[in-house]
C-alpha cells in the first residue's frame, strides 16, 4: 500500500536514508528541511535526481521545526498536493558533547527545543489529519540511551531523548482510540551513516569545560569517542535503522510495533524498555484502561 509520508531531520544521517528508503520502498515521501534553497539546495537537487532516476515519489518541503508557521506551511503543502498524510516520522534532531556543568540553561533549552518540542509543533499540525481519517502511523525515532547504556558528556541529548520517549508513549495511549497507530525506533550509537557527532553542539563557557580538561577529566572527550568507536561493531551502518523504519510502515494496519531496537553494539536498552514498557501496560490493565494499549479498529 502506498502510504504519504512526511520525516522530519531528512536532509543528513538517518532522516535521508530512511526518505530514500521509504520512497524505493514504494510510498510517497515529504523530506522535509530547513534551507532548502540556501545550504540544503544541494540536497534537494540530489533528492530529485534521485527520484527522477529511481523513478520514485521522493519530494522536498521547506520546514524548520522550530517554527509553528514554517511548519504549518509546510503540512498546507503536503495535504494541498498529495490530499492527505498517512504516516508521520519524527527524526529531526541534534546532539551536544561535553561537560554537563558547561553548557549555559539556554543550551539546554535550545536542544530541548529541537529535540522535544519540535515533535509537538508537528504533531499540532499534522494529527488533526490522521484524527480525521482515523488511521494513521506516528513514528518517533528514539535512542537507546533512554534505557540502556548512557556515557557521560552527553546529558543535554540524552536528557531531550528521554523527554521525547515519554512524551512518544503518552501520545501512543491519546491517539490509540482514535485508530492512530505509534511505533518507537530505538537506535543504539552508530559511528558510521550520520552527522552526530561532526555536528553536535559543544558548551557555551568553554572555560569551565576546560576546568574539566585540565583536571581529572583530561582528554575524556576523546576518551568516550574512543569507546563508542570501539562497542560498535564495524559493519553496523545507520541504513539499519532505515530499513527497520520501512519494515514498521510496511507492516499490516494494527499490527505494527510499539518498540523496535536496532542496537548493534547491544547496551542494554531492549532489557530496560521491556521492563518500563511491561509495568506502565500493567498499570493500564489495572485501572480498566487496557484498550489504549492498541489501536481502535476503524471500518
Amino acid at each position: 500500500m502506498n502510504n504519504v509520508i512526511v520525516i522530519t531531520g531528512a536532509s543528513s544521517g538517518f532522516g535521508r536514508l530512511t526518505a530514500e528508503a521509504l520512497a524505493r520502498a514504494g510510498h510517497t515521501v515529504y523530506a522535509s528541511m530547513r534551507n532548502t534553497t540556501g545550504r540544503n539546495a544541494t540536497v534537494v537537487e540530489q533528492m530529485k535526481a534521485f527520484s527522477q532516476e529511481h523513478v520514485l515519489d521522493l519530494r522536498t518541503v521547506e520546514m524548520d521545526v522550530q517554527s509553528q508557521e514554517s511548519v504549518d506551511q509546510a503540512i498546507e503543502q503536503v495535504i494541498a498536493e498529495a490530499g492527505r498524510i498517512d504516516v508521520l516520522i519524527h527524526n529531526a534532531g541534534h546532539m551536544a558533547f561535553g561537560p554537563a556543568e558547561a553548557f549555559t540553561a539556554e543550551q539546554y533549552a535550545q536542544l530541548y527545543d529541537i529535540n522535544v518540542l519540535s515533535t509537538q509543533r508537528v504533531n499540532r499540525a499534522v494529527l488533526p489529519h490522521l484524527r480525521g481519517q482515523r488511521k494513521g502511523l506516528v513514528v518517533w525515532v528514539s535512542s537507546s540511551s533512554v534505557a540502556g547504556g548512557t556515557p557521560p558528556y552527553l546529558a543535554p541529548y540524552f536528557g531531550a531523548k528521554a523527554a521525547m520517549d515519554a512524551i512518544a508513549v503518552q501520545y501512543a495511549r491519546e491517539l490509540s482510540r482514535w485508530g492512530i497507530e505509534t511505533s518507537i525506533i530505538v537506535p543504539g550509537a552508530f559511528t558510521s551513516g550520520t552527522n552526530h557527532f561532526d555536528h553536535s553542539g559543544e558548551p557555551a563557557d568553554a572555560a569551565r569545560a576546560a576546568e574539566y580538561d585540565a583536571g581529572p577529566y583530561a582528554g575524556f572527550g576523546g576518551q568516550v569517542q574512543q569507546a563508542f568507536a570501539e562497542i560498535v561493531p564495524a559493519d553496523a551502518d545507520a541504513s539499519l535503522v532505515a530499513e527497520a523504519i520501512v519494515e514498521a510502515v510496511g507492516a499490516p494496519a494494527g499490527r505494527r510495533p510499539f518498540r523496535v531496537h536496532v542496537d548493534p553494539a547491544a547496551d542494554g536498552a531492549d532489557v530496560g524498555f521491556t521492563v518500563t514498557d511491561r509495568l506502565r501496560a500493567e498499570m493500564l490493565h489495572r485501572v480498566g484502561l487496557s484498550d489504549l494499549l492498541v489501536p481502535r479498529a476503524t471500518n
